[in-house]
C-alpha cells in the first residue's frame, strides 16, 4: 500500500482568497470550467441564515449562462438545502457525506460533463477539497460567507488548515492565475 499524498488531496487547485462573489466569470473561463458542483453552508449562505443574500442571487444569475450549477451538501435539513435550492433556481442534494465522492458523481452525471470542467467549490478543505480531490476535479477554496451580525470564528476551518500544513499541503492564492 502506497503512502497518503496529502499535498495532492487537500490541496485546492484555486484558493480564491475571498468569498464564491469573487469567482467571476473571468475566473472560471481563465481555468475552462463548464460546471460547479456549490457547497452550501458558509460557501454561499451563512450557517445560521435561511434567506439566499442578494448578491449570491446576483452572482448565480452572473454564471448561469456560462456554467452548469448544482448544489450538494452535507447538510441534511430538506427544509433549508431545498428552501435554498428553490431560491436559486438550482438543483441540489442533500446528506452528501463529503469526503464520499459518490452525491458529486450524481452531480456530474447529472451535468454530463468530464471530471476535467467541472469544479468542486466551497469552504472546507477535509470535505469540499478531499471530495473534489478524490474524482480530479477541479477544486477551488473560497473564503466563508459570514454573517455580519454575528462576531464568527470558524474553529473547524482554522483546525484544517493547520493539519494540512503539518501534513506538509501548502495553500497559496497565486494571484498570476487570476485573469
Amino acid at each position: 500500500m502506497g503512502t497518503i499524498q496529502w499535498d495532492r488531496l487537500l490541496r485546492p487547485s484555486l484558493v480564491l482568497g475571498g468569498t464564491i462573489l469573487d469567482l467571476t466569470p473571468a475566473v472560471i473561463a481563465h481555468h475552462d470550467l463548464k460546471g460547479l458542483i456549490l457547497d452550501v453552508d458558509e460557501t454561499l449562505v451563512p450557517l445560521r441564515q435561511q434567506e439566499v443574500a442578494e448578491p449570491v442571487v446576483a452572482w448565480v444569475e452572473s454564471v448561469r449562462p456560462q456554467v452548469a450549477l448544482w448544489l450538494v451538501s452535507n447538510n441534511l435539513s430538506q427544509s433549508r438545502i431545498g428552501g435554498i435550492a428553490q431560491s436559486l433556481d438550482l438543483p441540489y442534494i442533500l446528506g452528501a457525506r463529503k469526503p464520499s465522492r459518490r452525491k458529486l458523481r450524481e452531480a456530474m452525471a447529472a451535468m454530463d460533463l468530464p471530471p476535467s470542467k467541472v469544479a468542486m467549490v466551497g469552504d472546507r478543505l477535509f470535505t469540499d477539497a478531499l471530495a473534489g480531490n478524490r474524482l480530479g476535479l477541479f477544486t477551488i477554496l473560497v473564503e466563508p460567507m459570514v454573517d455580519p451580525t454575528a462576531a464568527q470564528s470558524y474553529p473547524i476551518r482554522n483546525f484544517e488548515v493547520w493539519v494540512s500544513r503539518k501534513l506538509g499541503v501548502t495553500l497559496y492564492h497565486p494571484e498570476d492565475d487570476r485573469p
